[in-house]
């Protein structure tokens, strides 16, 4: 589990080399043939090479797991063997000898040396192999400190070395490596404290540190916002909380020194799987929000001095197999969340003051719970000062800690009453402003973050999304069966071909390939790969990741592959104008999906920088997942649109959305598919029917809902969408005053009765036998 991630992480680079190598139908140059042989000879004819001799034609050999040789002209790229645990040199092994014959192969790009019982230490010659990109040679018994010649292989993406027995201190050179992806250093006997050219490694993904000596500060690592495994586990780190990027996936701290609480903004880390910091001193109170973060599986908080109070009715994420609370300061109640799915999950809670029904993890009184809060909350230079404080000072201290909490939830709980009271009053008696009655965008934007009417896109963005990732050639074409005819799922030219596919693992996923006609190599995306990872947000059909497929002859990319979340239930035009089944949306089910989109251009405009303008809106782009979730699937992305206005940010380009998002209003509304010809007549008669009565509007919408919506909800969906069609751009309004709207439309429509009771019965409203048609 620890090392998934990490693997996966060193498959992708390999791969990228594998994919960019050619493999020449010719014979090796002799004298490389000689160098293969001879480190064989070195190697005491370990049973993983007894396949070569002479003979062998070293670039035409089946690639194994355990053994690979890549070629690309008369020349080796890629050298993997992987010997046996119990492999053993003889006595005079050199490892001096050993790295001067593999120096005779100075175009390596990729050495792979793992458990082939290498002893000795790292010798400084291994920087005459100047090309190297990746190395691994772990679970050995290299011993010594990092050579000082390293800093030469300057193109260094992954250094491996993890299961030896190397010393000293990290060097402060680090930097020398600007393009280091991978340091994984696990299980060796570095001391001392990080260096703070780590915190300049800004492309690096993995650091595992795992099982050594290191103490004192984590440097910052903030700026390492690509980073995803941060390992540190059984060490000597301390005292705070390391400050790091929020995009981790796996954050392991176990074992250390660490005694300080923990950070306030965890309820970000919405791409967290592992969450492990067992068996430190981290004091104050729990952060609750781990148990809900979209992607947790592995929370263990256990040993750990944190207090704070657990409720019955805490929510917590569906996914979470493994939880370790035991030993801390927690009191409360034990979440539902977490019990009542015991069977599939792991849930451990010894050693706190819970209240528990069966008793089967002994718990300590609740006084034990307080008093060691109060104890661990000194810091240590006034503990001394207070060491002699009486108990009875202290026994005062923890009634008036109590009394006082009773108070504070007590004044709490009245001006909640007190402003729920004045909520339902305003509701009854004032009528909420509608855009054609408010311009002034700062008042409503008050109003939306005091009733939180538009959710936190940032916050609940990535929710149920795994990792964005780079993919294999291999993953691409077997999740298509090599783009099989059955898979095709439309659309050609600059958009590329959409394909159907299924991963591994057994999820869907749409693929879309753009082929290239210009010479790029992959330096050339890499900004655009940074721009395109960001598009992962829970109303966008979200970019899951990428794949680059190269020219064989030379370092070109000849496709692009972009992976992205299949969406099940079809386009939003579908199920208004096309009838899908013979079945239509309700009109609470329009108001949430015109909400959905109108959250995803939010997004595209405000969450994302510089901000995507101009997406050319469509009813058809807008698809419907397994809940009726609604998801833009057409934006203006790097690679798929000529569009300039990633380059620039000009707020005219903001109101062209709004006014495509006022066509799928419109339509969401009349039921058809409106054609842009038709679009200002159109919008004329829902202005005209604004000013009329109930019944005149009710005869130009859907017949399907007509009986079913309320008519201030219908009225004011009308209003936003005819706002949002005026030909002036500045008099349309802002995405944050559409959202505060419709959300209003909602609320009105759940409120009646009548549009409740008809839409708990089915998700879906029956097509009726007639509809009026428009001319």
């Amino acid at each position: 589990m620890e090392n998934k991630l990490y693997s996966k992480v060193l498959l992708v680079l390999v791969t990228i080399f594998l994919s960019t190598s050619y493999t020449n139908q010719l014979h090796l140059q002799s004298s490389h043939t000689h160098t293969l042989l001879r480190l064989k000879r070195l190697l005491n004819f370990p049973s993983i090479l007894s396949s070569w001799n002479s003979n062998t034609d070293f670039c035409n050999t089946d690639s194994k797991a355990s053994l690979t040789v890549v070629c690309y002209e008369e020349t080796i790229t890629q050298l993997h063997i992987v010997g046996e645990t119990s492999t053993k040199l003889p006595k005079n092994f050199s490892i001096d000898s050993f790295f001067a014959t593999l120096s005779r192969i100075p175009s390596l790009k990729v050495l792979t040396l793992v458990s082939l019982g290498l002893r000795g230490p790292l010798p400084g010659k291994i920087a005459s192999l100047s090309s190297l990109e990746i190395v691994n040679m772990s679970s050995n018994f290299l011993h010594g400190t990092i050579p000082q010649e390293l800093p030469l292989l300057s193109s260094l993406q992954a250094l491996v070395l993890d299961n030896n027995m190397f010393d000293g201190h990290l060097p402060d050179w680090l930097d020398s490596f600007p393009l280091l992806t991978v340091l994984n250093l696990k299980r060796n006997l570095f001391n001392g404290s990080l260096p703070d050219s780590l915190s300049s490694l800004t492309n690096m993904r993995v650091l595992s540190l795992s099982g050594n000596r290191f103490n004192g500060s984590v440097p910052d690592l903030s700026r390492l916002v690509n980073l995803q495994v941060l390992e540190l586990d059984d060490n000597g780190f301390g005292p705070n909380f390391p400050r790091i990027c929020n995009k981790l996936v796996t954050c392991v701290l176990r074992n250390n020194k660490f005694r300080s609480s923990l950070p306030d903004n965890m309820s970000s880390y919405y791409q967290l799987e592992r969450f492990d910091i067992s068996d430190n001193a981290f004091v104050g109170p729990m952060q609750l929000e781990l148990f809900s973060l979209p992607s947790i599986t592995y929370l263990n908080i256990s040993r750990n001095k944190l207090s704070g109070m657990l409720f019955e009715n805490l929510s917590c994420n569906s996914v979470l197999e493994e939880v370790d609370l035991s030993s801390n300061l927690l009191s409360g109640k034990l979440p539902k969340c977490l019990v009542s799915n015991s069977d599939n999950r792991s849930f451990l809670y010894g050693g706190n003051c819970l209240e528990e029904t069966n008793r089967n993890q002994n718990q300590h009184e609740q006084s034990f719970c307080h008093t060691e809060a109060i104890a661990v909350g000194i810091v240590p230079n006034e503990r001394k000062k207070h060491k002699g404080v009486s108990k009875k000072v202290l026994s005062f201290a923890i009634v008036g800690g109590i009394f006082g909490g009773f108070a504070l939830v007590a004044l709490i709980f009245s001006i909640i009453r007190r402003k729920k009271g004045k909520s339902m009053m305003m509701m009854k008696n004032s009528q909420t402003k509608l855009i054609s009655e408010n311009a002034a965008s700062g008042y409503t934007s008050k109003l939306i973050t005091d009733a939180g009417y538009v959710s936190k896109t940032m916050n609940f963005g990535s929710v149920g999304l795994p990792p964005y990732r780079a993919f294999s050639l291999e993953e691409i074409m077997a999740a298509t069966n090599n783009f099989d005819t059955t898979s095709f799922m439309g659309g050609e030219g600059s958009q590329g071909q959409m394909n159907r596919g299924q991963l591994k693992e057994g999820s869907l996923v749409a693929i879309r390939s753009v082929r290239l006609t210009k010479s790029y190599k992959t330096k050339d995306f890499m900004q655009h790969i940074e721009m395109i990872s960001k598009f992962r947000h829970h109303h966008l059909v979200s970019v899951l990741g990428h794949c680059f497929e190269y020219y064989l002859d030379d370092a070109n990319v000849r496709r692009i592959f972009i992976v992205f979340e299949y969406v099940p239930n079809g386009s939003l035009k579908s199920w208004i104008s096309d009838r899908h089944y013979r079945k239509s949306l309700t009109w609470t089910q329009r108001i949430a999906a015109a909400t959905g989109v109108a959250k995803g251009i939010q997004f595209l405009h405000t969450e994302i920088v510089p901000g995507v303008y101009s997406n050319n809106l469509k009813i058809a782009d807008v698809l419907l997942d397994q809940n009726f979730v609604a998801k833009i699937s057409s934006y203006n992305m790097p690679l798929l649109s000529k569009s300039p206005s990633f380059n620039k940010s000009v707020k005219s380009e903001d109101k062209s959305d709004i006014y495509d998002f006022g066509v799928i209003l419109m339509e969401l509304i009349l039921g058809r598919t409106i054609k842009s010809r038709n679009v200002e007549t159109l919008k004329d008669l829902l202005q005209a029917s604004i000013i009329s009565d109930d019944e005149a509007r009710r005869s130009i919408i859907d017949s399907s809902i007509r009986d079913a919506c309320l008519d201030q909800s219908l009225k004011t969906m009308m209003e936003i969408c005819v706002r949002c069609l005026v030909k002036e751009m500045e008099d349309r309004p802002s995405i944050e005053d559409v959202l505060w709207n419709l959300q209003f439309a909602s609320q009105v429509q759940d409120a009646w009765r009548g549009d409740s009771l008809s839409s708990d019965s089915s998700p879906l409203s029956p097509l009726p036998a007639r509809r009026m048609n428009f001319h």
